[in-house]
C-alpha cells in the first residue's frame, strides 16, 4: 500500500470515528444507539407497511450489527412492534410504533442540525465531489467482495 493510500485510509477512519462519536452523543440523552436509530429510520421509511428482519438488515448502514438484538431492544422500549405474518406464519413483521415515531421526531431536528454542521465548510461542489469519491471507493470494495 502506498503512503497516499495509507493517508486516505487513516483519514477516512479518523473521520468515521469523529462522525460516529458526534452522532452517538446526540442520541445518548434518548438512550438509543446509532444502530437503533438506523433501524427506526428504516422502519419509518416503510410508511406504515410492515417490514421483516432481512429487509432491515439489507438497509442497515452497519450490516455487521446484530439486528435481532437491536430490534429486541426497540421492542422492549415500545418503539417497534413485532408480530407474526398472517399469510406466512414463519415470517415476523416489524412496524415502528407511534412512540417510535415520536422519539424520531424529537431526534430528527437535532440530528439534521448536527449533520449540517459536520459538512457546512464544504461548498456544494465539494459535497458532490466527496460523494463521488466515496461512491467510487465503495463500488471498488463491493467488486472485491464478489
Amino acid at each position: 500500500m502506498s503512503n497516499k493510500s495509507k493517508s486516505v485510509i487513516i483519514s477516512l477512519l479518523k473521520t468515521n470515528t469523529f462522525v460516529v462519536d458526534t452522532l452517538s452523543n446526540i442520541l445518548k440523552p434518548y438512550k438509543i444507539s446509532l444502530q437503533q436509530f438506523n433501524v427506526l429510520r428504516i422502519l419509518r421509511g416503510q410508511k406504515g407497511n410492515p417490514s421483516n428482519l432481512s429487509t432491515v438488515q439489507e438497509k442497515m448502514i452497519n450490516r455487521m450489527s446484530n439486528t435481532t438484538r437491536i430490534i429486541d431492544k426497540l421492542v422492549k422500549k415500545n418503539y417497534v412492534s413485532r408480530s407474526i405474518c398472517k399469510e406466512n406464519r414463519r415470517k415476523i413483521e416489524l412496524l415502528i410504533t407511534p412512540k417510535g415515531l415520536k422519539i424520531l421526531g424529537k431526534i430528527d431536528l437535532i440530528f439534521e442540525k448536527e449533520e449540517s454542521k459536520l459538512t457546512d465548510k464544504l461548498s456544494p461542489e465539494e459535497h458532490d465531489e466527496i460523494l463521488t469519491l466515496f461512491n467510487k471507493i465503495n463500488n471498488s470494495l463491493k467488486q472485491k467482495s464478489l
